[in-house]
């Protein structure tokens, strides 16, 4: 059998050709199409100004990032500022701290099931993981708030959580073991939860000395640009002006504000407003429901992870009215398919893989999503469309959070032939979304297990 298939490869010069090509630049250059990067000019229609690019570094932060940068645009636009990044090492802190909490309680609720059960194996899988989601980012937000960057920076451990996940994993699993040897010694339920408490002082310790703790309180200082010459007149006898002639904006002060206080004073969006609007046309989920992620969360007590489950042509028209409105949104994708990092690309015509090895990949969306081939991996901000004349987008512009680096000065580009595909769900606020869909958002949620093929698609790092 190997004879015929050598025979059969060496009799098309194009697959010499090929293998040159792959084996010397690898897969991803050699597919990739010239023609197809033309075909997707980075100029926009309708295009959101943003900050600096951000950069999660070596974490799975991408989801908190792409949170952060949505809301940071809000408040840029809110204040006139030139420029603003939030803490993502804040919100990092914090969402270590409760998914510990939210480990050891799924422990101590399954602390009479056998070793080898299913749901206690998937809740061990992954106890303090970076990846997270939109329900997870807006769980943290309300309970603690935002701070900008100045008042809590990166550590060497946010930026490489490696160490971090590792060791506090490892705590974790310990304090599980001991919970469930003291339930087996007829510890009660409140007694467990007592133990618990200790654990997480401990769990807190570790926390500090490796990001730092936390301030309460915090400093805001910041000035805005004037928004015209009329604005540098009048701020001209407050702010001062220099020699050459510029005109400072106004000063916008807050001294020991809370985080809370922060985004409730300056931040112009609610979170509860936004609906995650999910495209996953998978026979194991089928589309029309509204599905709840059992057993997944951050926040003990906080918001169910639900996804509304709808056609494409909602979700997208629900991005496109936000974007065209004014405001970014949140979305999260499987980033490694038919994709160029350096370049900044997101598009199958673009990486042509087909050709370059001569077969099809002839799963349809909810197919690859039953068969575990793709899951929604990464998170981004989409903070621009270009729309033909009849209205329709064909491509889009997408804010990363890989560094100023890849792509061009950190933005990327995505087909919307690549958007249908591999775009699963966006953070879409309610009044941009149509009545069929808020609909099934009103709907009671039906629970799936962590070991359902639509759970891996929420989760991003």
């Amino acid at each position: 059998m190997s004879d015929r298939y050598s025979n059969d490869f060496n009799a098309q010069v194009r697959y010499r050709v090929a293998a040159n090509a792959a084996t010397k630049n690898g897969i991803l250059a050699a597919a990739t199409n010239y023609q197809g990067i033309r075909e997707l000019p980075r100029v926009f229609s309708v295009e959101l100004q943003q900050g600096s690019v951000t950069n999660q570094k070596h974490s799975g932060r991408c989801w908190m990032f792409s949170g952060l940068n949505t809301l940071r645009y809000e408040i840029m636009h809110k204040l006139g500022l030139d420029d603003l990044e939030l803490s993502q090492a804040y919100l990092f802190f914090w969402d270590k701290l409760e998914r510990s909490n939210f480990y050891l309680e799924e422990i101590i609720n399954t602390v009479d099931a056998p070793i080898d059960d299913r749901l206690f194996q998937m809740i061990n899988l992954d106890p303090v993981g970076d990846g997270g989601w939109w329900g997870m980012f807006r769980n943290l937000v309300k309970k603690y708030g935002v701070i900008p960057k100045s008042a809590y920076p990166e550590s060497a451990n946010s930026e490489d959580s490696d160490a971090l996940d590792r060791y506090l994993g490892q705590k974790l699993r310990s304090d599980a073991a001991e919970l469930r040897s003291r339930h087996a010694a007829g510890r009660s339920a409140d007694g467990l939860r007592s133990l618990k408490e200790t654990m997480l002082d401990e769990v807190y310790r570790i926390l500090c000395i490796s990001l730092g703790e936390p301030p309460k309180t915090f400093d805001f200082v910041a000035r805005a640009k004037p928004d015209d010459a009329k604005d540098t007149e009048k701020d001209a006898s407050a702010s001062g002006t220099r020699t050459d002639g510029f005109v400072a904006g106004k000063l916008i002060e807050a001294r020991g504000i809370t985080p809370l206080e922060f985004m409730e004073r300056y931040c112009p969006v609610n979170v509860d407003d936004y609906v995650d609007v999910l495209n996953t046309p998978a026979t194991s989920a089928p589309l029309g429901h509204k599905y709840r992620l059992a057993h997944d969360g951050n926040v003990v007590g906080g918001s169910d992870m639900d996804v509304v489950n709808v056609e494409m042509d909602a979700l997208r028209n629900g991005v496109v009215k936000q974007i065209q409105d004014g405001h970014p949104v949140w979305f999260s994708c499987d980033c490694l398919q038919f994709s160029l990092r350096k370049e900044g690309v997101f598009d199958e015509k673009t990486v042509d893989v087909q050709d370059l090895f001569d077969v099809d990949y002839p799963l349809d969306k909810g197919q690859r999503v039953d068969y575990m081939i793709s899951s929604g991996n990464h998170a981004m901000t989409i903070t621009g469309v270009d729309l033909d004349q009849e209205g329709r987008p064909d491509r889009w512009k997408i804010e990363n959070s890989w560094g100023a680096e890849p792509g061009d000065k950190g933005y990327f580009v995505m087909s919307d032939a690549w958007f249908a595909q591999y775009v699963y769900d966006a953070a879409v606020r309610k009044e941009y979304l149509d009545e069929a869909t808020l609909a099934v958002d009103r709907q009671e949620p039906i629970d799936i297990m962590p070991w359902e093929p639509l759970y891996r698609i929420t989760r991003c790092d």
